[in-house]
């Protein structure tokens, strides 16, 4: 079986060697890259599983080399930065960003992330039945089943789980899920996206109050896991 190939972008050398001793101890092909220039040529050359990028480049803003490549790369990109600003984490994933960890990051979070990141590149899009821990969606049927027992669903609360579904593993932001479900001009109403979440949540969790499916990720929006 081929190991997945990790693509570093970052500028600071100590950052690149850290993560390459960890990667590849960990069974992962590493290729590295120390500015948003050569990022994206590396990105051409060998269509990496996933991507680690840092938003301070030395050329290019992060944000520039991110929605250049969402252009054309449709794999996993993960935001691996210094930079701990709410609108920074929003913009970069509004932009396309599978998920944004902080630096100084813990390793085995890092590598927790990668591993979900990368299965979400492998669910395939023709797989009409979705199989989430104890949830079954039947796409094709649009079902929803918990423990084998069919569960009741308004169409909101449908669509709004198989936009997770969809996304599944990747924070949604509460602008673009708003927007993907209700439309652009709901886009502010957040406390009405907490209503059908919380309503989705007392189907889907054995406890709405801890859930372990639809995760909130503190203002910033929702990911299903």
């Amino acid at each position: 079986m081929n190991k997945p190939t990790i693509l570093v972008i970052d500028d600071e050398p100590q950052i690149r060697k850290l993560l390459e001793i960890t990667l590849e101890s960990n069974d992962y092909n590493v290729i590295l890259a120390e500015n948003g220039t050569s990022g994206i040529k590396a990105t051409a050359l060998n269509n990496p599983d996933l991507i680690l990028l840092d938003l301070d480049l030395p050329d290019k803003n992060g944000h520039e080399v991110l929605s250049e490549l969402r252009q054309w790369h449709n794999k996993s990109i993960i935001i691996l930065s210094v930079i701990n600003n709410e609108n920074d984490i929003v913009h970069a994933l509004d932009n396309g960003a599978t998920d944004y960890i902080n630096k100084p990051f813990r390793s085995a979070e890092l590598l927790a992330r990668i591993r979900l990141a990368i299965k979400s590149n492998n669910t395939s899009s023709n797989n009409q039945i979705i199989t989430i821990g104890d949830l079954e969606i039947d796409l094709a049927a649009m079902t929803l089943k918990k423990n084998n027992e069919l569960l009741k669903l308004t169409s909101t609360e449908y669509n709004l789980l198989t936009l997770f579904v969809k996304y599944e593993g990747r924070t949604l932001t509460h602008q673009f899920i708003l927007k993907e479900i209700w439309g652009i001009p709901y886009q502010t109403e957040t406390q009405y996206l907490r209503v059908f979440v919380g309503n989705l949540r007392k189907k889907i969790e054995d406890n709405p109050n801890q859930p372990k499916h639809l995760i909130t990720v503190s203002g910033i929006g929702y990911r299903l896991q």
